[in-house]
């Protein structure tokens, strides 16, 4: 699975030599705690405490919220993609890059990116493979930390946050977050490793993080395309592009088609 793999590597390469921390996630996910993500000092000795999720009862009113991520026009990004490989995804983290939620106090600019390793061939193949994306991607859907509203719009391409005043005082963080998502990312039988990052810097390109996104987004749209031969004519695709650049799905197509 090499697909997003240059989505992935993008990505990280606009985090790198920026300050960050690895977040002690609780222990039930199987995530230690560990070193600063630039390499410093040990952070959060321990496992977090768990954290409740409220499943669909997991509403924060406006009037109840101590402030949104992504409000006001600002960025609010939700990064996917799946590779084999154990250097991108090494092995269970949730590394921040800027303020815990504790530490802000108003609308801030934020990112989170699931970044998943697979098993070489562990998707299976055709329409199975493509379900199996869509499934483990549909997690996000699927996690409600309590106090943790997140407002996606697949259509606007934004995934703000709503966080609850309440649960702020209670001791919601990102650490706790990640281990609600680890822990649902994890409950799939193809999943071996997962990176969780979180971004709150100001003053980050996360313009540049959002066409990485949109790019993987757009991979798993060919997917589906190519495994429901909707289109095998390449000249009329106007998805010709990604089988161009991507690693992979040239071949992809040209196998589901029977051509050479």
């Amino acid at each position: 699975m090499k697909l997003y793999d240059r989505q992935i590597g993008n990505s990280l390469a606009l985090l790198a030599g920026l300050p960050g921390r690895r977040l002690a996630a609780p222990a039930a996910c199987g995530t230690p705690a560990g070193r600063a993500a630039g390499g410093g000092a040990p952070q959060a000795p321990g496992g977090a405490a768990a954290w409740p999720d409220s499943g669909e009862a997991n509403l924060v009113l406006r009037g109840e919220m101590a402030y949104e991520l992504g409000g006001g026009g600002m960025p609010a990004i939700g990064g996917f993609g799946l590779t084999s490989s154990d250097t991108l995804v090494e092995r269970d983290e949730v590394l921040l890059y800027g303020p815990d939620l504790p530490e802000l106090s108003a609308d801030s600019p934020y990112a989170r990116l699931a970044f998943i390793r697979v098993a070489e061939d562990g998707l299976g193949e055709g329409d199975g493979a493509y379900a199996a994306i869509r499934r483990i991607e549909y997690t996000r859907y699927h996690v409600n930390p309590k106090g943790y509203m997140m407002c996606v719009s697949v259509a606007s391409e934004r995934e703000p946050v709503r966080i609850g005043r309440a649960e702020l005082g209670e001791g919601l963080d990102f650490a706790k977050v990640g281990g609600l998502f680890l822990a649902g990312y994890r409950a799939h039988p193809e999943v071996l490793a997962v990176k969780l990052v979180f971004v709150t810097l100001p003053g980050f390109p996360y313009a540049k993080l959002q066409e990485e996104a949109r790019q993987a987004e757009t991979i798993t749209r060919s997917l589906d395309r190519i495994f429901g031969n909707l289109v095998m004519n390449c000249a009329s695709c106007d998805l010709k592009v990604v089988c161009d650049e991507v690693e992979g799905m040239r071949e992809m197509h040209f196998a589901r088609s029977g051509r050479k």
